[in-house]
């Protein structure tokens, strides 16, 4: 079962149990992925694309729930972080500080980069390796970390 066809079976999930929330994003992702699919004609997305697809629709829900509790505004921010909950069950498990550090460290190994200076030529290669499997914020604070 690809992932389209799963969103598509935990919409008619949900429907039947009534939840109202998790529809309501699980319907924010197959609207993506139809606007993905409707661009090159297909209508099909691809497993890779929709991940992308669905990593994008978390990162941008963490955004607003951060800027929500800053404005002390709990109850919106509950309702983002809800639906990061619903979102992730899609995404790959994501990896530790401890690998994404081990990857950070062979990479500046094999490059060669000496200071903060090199960090554009270590944050290529490492987003390559581990795209999807870590967060871009912390993996660009542990370059910069291992590299001053």
């Amino acid at each position: 079962m690809n992932l389209t066809e799963q969103i598509n079976a935990d919409i008619k999930a949900a429907m039947l149990a009534r939840e109202k929330d998790k529809l309501e994003a699980l319907r924010a992702v197959k609207a993506a992925l139809l606007l993905e699919g409707t661009k090159d004609g297909s209508g099909e997305v691809s497993d890779e694309v929709g991940l992308t697809i669905i990593q994008k629709l978390v990162k941008q829900r963490k955004d607003a729930s951060a800027i929500f509790k800053e404005q002390n505004r709990e109850d919106l921010a509950k309702d983002e972080d809800f639906q990061i909950e619903v979102l992730t069950v899609y995404l790959p498990a994501q990896m530790g500080e401890d690998e994404v550090r081990k990857v950070v460290q062979d990479t500046i190994a094999q490059v060669g980069a000496a200071g903060p200076q090199d960090m554009g030529k270590v944050m290529g290669p490492v987003m390559g390796k581990l795209k999807g499997k870590a967060d871009g914020k912390m993996i660009s604070a542990l370059v910069k970390e291992e590299l001053t």
